[in-house]
């Protein structure tokens, strides 16, 4: 249920930052697919080759590769994988094996090379459509919208009202305007905090009604097995990545891919975290591999353009907010398994391993949650925040010229150790914009402070023991809970103060009604429900584990000191 008043807001509209797509650089890109996959093998076979000077040393990183290859082929092949699948992979084996005890063959290892990297390129490139976005676009629109009121309404018919819109489901707060002026004069890289399977659909259907052009963005092979989903995520902007390949030819076509994009002007979307989040925390350790793409992009497109008319690439922090995550108590269970190894026991769930995309939507809009999506400020690559003209402004509140970070003796050089560091930089200044625009729902503050109060009472325990203990031990009277969230909640307030996070309207709402909105919120969906109030006022749990997952949220401001 939810409170009356809360979240209204006048809603947002924008209109279309280009009134058609052919000056989209994702279009341009897909126009051009064969010269863009050429250029992106050519980059990449002179890394790579740069990187193994020496003799054999080539044809080792070539014999791993198929090493690797062979071993995916045979353990963990998908319905996606090409049919010629083995027969390449056995004829560049027939040739590896023509070249043992014949000296030197570099030029013979490097024509191996190209074919690998162009057989991986022409796997990842993507293939935009701009008939097929558009369409793609209005079904998806068109679908939400109507699962929305059906669900909502629930009433014969309901599926062909307009009476609920995903505006009045899913709110946009924070530099929505900024972002789309930044679009106008750079590349945007947008990076999201990541939680759940939802969360491509959701940030795809964000840059849709902000009104900015179709980003590319990674996704998992995997899901190309479907082939209504592989429709779709063709229409939109989507290249594949296949996390089963981990060889460095691979990953470094890969890299070059979205490096090159974004050179190209591509608007370019990815969770820096890697995967959703199994604890529920929000990251706090980013990957470094496709950060440096784009270093390495906007390194590139000062140096092509010594006159300063390079386009500049902002960096835009989004958080994404649920009241619940539907698969939250298995990535909990991932979590405690991985961390605890046999410390940790997880008990199987049928359901977790038989839903699917479909099912999950269907669940999902079926409860009357909200969603909120902030998007952080604009920063440049290396963590200064951007005004709304794209000007670098660092921490003292100076102008700078982002390239003089590129430049050694009044010349831009291209320095790898440099920007690595640089890239460390980025990814804290990212951690921390997450943090601060992180907005709390109750939901996430009752979980917390139920999870805590345990916690304390039970200390001695380590943590695998602590979730061990029998529901029966695990309550606490409604007066204690609610003394202690008003605590809470007051610590909280004062950090938004100090600008080290944001709030939902609703957690402003008076106490008790902050209390029951967000017991009924946290969870909602799962059978075992983490936070509940019994007959007697006190609050239980019956699954906690998964409510530990919803405390993580809260995990970073330093709030445990209070119990």
């Amino acid at each position: 249920m939810k409170p009356k008043g809360t979240e209204k807001k006048k809603k947002k509209t924008f209109k279309p930052i280009l009134s058609g797509t052919q000056e989209w650089p994702v279009v341009q890109l897909s126009k051009n697919r064969k010269l863009f996959i050429d250029k992106v093998v050519d980059e990449a076979f002179a890394k790579i080759r740069a990187d193994n000077p020496k003799k054999n040393e080539l044809r080792e990183e070539l014999e791993t590769t198929l090493y690797r290859e062979q071993l995916r082929i045979r353990q963990n092949p998908w319905k996606v994988d090409p049919d010629d699948e083995k027969r390449f992979w056995n004829k560049i084996k027939d040739e590896l094996v023509d070249l043992v005890g014949n000296g030197n063959h570099r030029e013979k290892e490097e024509e191996l090379l190209k074919k690998i990297l162009h057989r991986y390129t022409d796997e990842i490139a993507g293939n935009f459509r701009k008939s097929r976005y558009r369409l793609a676009r209005e079904i998806i629109k068109f679908g939400f919208a109507r699962l929305l009121n059906a669900t909502r309404v629930k009433r014969f018919g309901a599926f062909f009202r307009n009476e609920y819109s995903l505006n009045d489901k899913i709110q946009i707060v924070g530099k929505a305007k900024q972002v789309r002026k930044l679009a106008k004069i750079g590349t945007v890289v947008m990076v999201p905090t990541h939680f759940s399977n939802l969360d491509s659909i959701l940030i795809g259907w964000i840059i849709h009604v902000l009104g900015l052009p179709a980003f590319i963005y990674g996704a998992g092979l995997n899901l190309f097995n479907i082939k209504i989903l592989a429709y779709f995520m063709n229409s939109l902007g989507a290249y594949k990545v296949d996390r089963r390949k981990k060889n460095p030819i691979y990953l470094e076509a890969l890299k070059t891919y979205s490096n090159l994009a974004i050179q190209e002007g591509a608007h370019s979307l990815f969770f820096p975290g890697g995967t959703r989040s199994r604890s529920g925390q929000i990251e706090s350790s980013l990957k470094l591999g496709l950060l440096g793409t784009a270093m390495e992009a906007q390194r590139n497109i000062f140096m092509d353009h010594p006159n300063k008319d390079g386009k500049k690439i902002f960096i835009v922090p989004v958080t994404i907010n649920y009241n619940f995550v539907l698969e939250a108590p298995i990535l909990i269970n991932e979590y405690l398994a991985s961390k605890g190894q046999e410390r940790y026991y997880v008990e199987s769930d049928a359901y977790s391993s038989s839903y699917n995309l479909i099912k999950f939507m269907i669940k999902f809009f079926t409860k009357g949650s909200d969603i909120s999506v902030s998007i952080g400020r604009g920063m440049d690559l290396l963590g200064n925040y951007v005004d709304d003209k794209g000007n670098s402004i660092d921490k003292h509140g100076r102008f700078v010229d982002t390239r003089d970070y590129f430049m050694s003796n009044g010349e831009l050089t291209a320095d790898h150790q440099r920007e690595e560091e640089y890239t460390i930089r980025l990814s804290k200044t990212i951690v921390k914009e997450y943090h601060r625009i992180n907005r709390v729902f109750a939901s996430h503050l009752v979980a917390f402070v139920a999870f805590q109060i345990w916690r304390k009472r039970y200390e001695k325990l380590d943590l695998y023991d602590f979730l061990r203990l029998p529901e029966e031990d695990l309550y606490i009277s409604y007066d204690e809970f609610s003394d202690t969230f008003s605590i809470i909640r007051n610590e909280v307030f004062k950090l938004k103060k100090k600008k080290k996070v944001n709030v939902a309207a609703h957690l402003k709402n008076p106490l008790e009604e902050v209390i029951n909105f967000g017991i009924d919120n946290v969870g909602m969906y799962h059978s075992r429900r983490p936070l509940l109030i019994n007959k007697k006022k006190q609050i239980i749990t019956k699954d906690l584990s998964t409510l530990y997952y919803y405390h993580n949220r809260m995990d970073g401001y330093d709030l445990e000191k209070y119990f």
